[in-house]
């Protein structure tokens, strides 16, 4: 992928001169400007304005632009300062993300205790899986998601890299707190990439000076397309990205709670300090950021399995950023829509979930003295029966002790809800295949 590098303001007012120069930043604002945040390696390939070339509506873009202009702690490498501005598309977005938890909370599957704990186990188990995915776990959702039901060893690195993010999710959901400290980000990295290292040594530390620095490839890896700054500065860029996180240094200056998360997001990235995780370990600081700043719905939007489906999109946001004077609005707009995208496609699965609970209603109405659980198991069962339950499988997914699993499960199977079958020295669990039928003659 390549994106050519921007013209600066100040080259092209040398380069165009006065009158020309004048001329631009006159001329009357362009429909599309409003629409979409246009990169020259886009807007070269426009039609410009009439009456002016494409260097200078570019100019004038950018001039606008400026005037709005926000700096942010983060540098390049050179000392120069990163930034963002608050278009409307953006500031549309973050409306959209801030309605998104009242529409969730009242659709009836997040509403429900047992049900609202299952779609987050599994919304968690979605995001390990393609968080690893993305960045080269090769096994299969379906095989990942047994793997981290059944709670086994991992048996390659691809699985291994899934349990790790599985359990850095947990690291993070319970033990990161509200307060970020570069002891916790190195602890996340360790906890993302044990077991999966060429160098163990690298696992849970910054890169030292001396080694040699990890750089960004392209999707073919052939070319390099980022090149981190140097190892001796990561210690006092991690100091500021932490402060950026816990908002000091704001001042009077507002940073929206979703604005902070993203470009948290983007702020590891960019710096890249660690041997391996870079990635995985950004994804998980960002939704860090918003369950500290109370969008606990996040944790629900798996977004790496959108980024995974579009990550040519992914990788030019970074790019269009680091090739128009460090401007982060491209990267604020990428990940406000996948946020979007995800939100939309909970609140669709959430209705199609109301409508299976409907059709599946009136087999339960007949069932009583089952707790949350075991409602919602039965329903899953319903739907699917040749699935397979497991005590380890039914704790995980629930998120409670083994033995109330097997109380759980023990319990239905003995109203014959269930059938038990010996699996070595344990039990697993399948639907009858006339479940429906023994609901609907249920009299308990």
């Amino acid at each position: 992928m390549f994106v050519a590098e921007a013209p600066k303001v100040e080259d092209l007012e040398r380069k165009l001169g006065r009158d020309k120069t004048l001329a631009a930043l006159r001329a009357p604002v362009d429909p599309r400007c409003r629409r979409r945040y246009l990169h020259w390696e886009k807007l070269k390939r426009l039609q410009s304005p009439p009456g002016l070339s494409s260097e200078q509506w570019w100019l004038k873009i950018r001039s606008a632009r400026s005037d709005g202009w926000r700096d942010l702690p983060l540098t390049d490498s050179e000392g120069r300062p990163f930034g963002y501005t608050l278009p409307d598309a953006v500031l549309r977005s973050l409306h959209q993300v801030d309605q998104l938890p009242v529409e969730a909370i009242d659709a009836g599957t997040l509403s429900e205790r047992e049900g609202r704990r299952r779609f987050l186990v599994n919304s968690l188990m979605e995001e390990a899986i393609r968080s690893s995915q993305l960045e080269g776990a090769t096994t299969s959702r379906v095989e990942a998601k047994e793997l981290l039901l059944s709670g086994r060893r991992p048996r390659d690195r691809s699985e291994q890299m899934i349990a790790n993010n599985y359990r850095a999710i947990q690291f993070m959901r319970e033990e990161m707190g509200t307060t970020l400290t570069p002891d916790a980000v190195c602890e996340l990295q360790r906890v993302l990439t044990e077991g999966t290292l060429d160098d163990p040594s690298a696992a849970g530390r910054l890169q030292l000076p001396g080694e040699r620095r990890v750089v960004v490839l392209d999707r073919d890896g052939g070319r390099a397309v980022h090149r981190p700054p140097p190892a001796e500065q990561l210690p006092q860029r991690m100091r500021l990205l932490c402060e950026f996180a816990n908002g000091a240094g704001d001042d009077d200056a507002f940073v929206h709670p979703v604005v902070r998360a993203i470009l948290l997001h983007f702020w590891l990235a960019y710096d890249h300090p660690f041997l391996d995780g870079n990635g995985r370990t950004a994804r998980i600081l960002f939704f860090w950021s918003m369950r500290a700043s109370r969008y606990r719905l996040a944790e629900y939007l798996p977004i790496s399995r959108l980024i995974r489906d579009a990550p040519g999109k992914y990788g030019r946001a970074f790019l269009e950023t680091e090739t128009d004077g460090g401007d982060t609005t491209y990267f604020l707009l990428h990940q406000l829509d996948v946020i979007e995208q995800a939100g939309r496609d909970m609140n669709r699965y959430l209705a199609r979930k109301r409508a299976e609970r409907a059709q599946v209603k009136e087999l339960l109405q007949g069932v009583e003295e089952l707790n949350g659980r075991q409602l919602v198991l039965l329903t899953h069962a319903i739907k699917h029966p040749d699935h397979t339950y497991t005590f380890g499988g039914h704790a995980r997914s629930n998120r409670v002790t083994h033995e109330t699993a097997r109380a759980d499960l023990g319990a239905l199977a003995e109203r014959g809800l269930l059938v038990r079958k010996r699996a070595g020295r344990t039990y697993k669990f399948e639907p009858p295949v006339d479940l429906p039928r023994r609901l609907k003659e249920s009299d308990a």
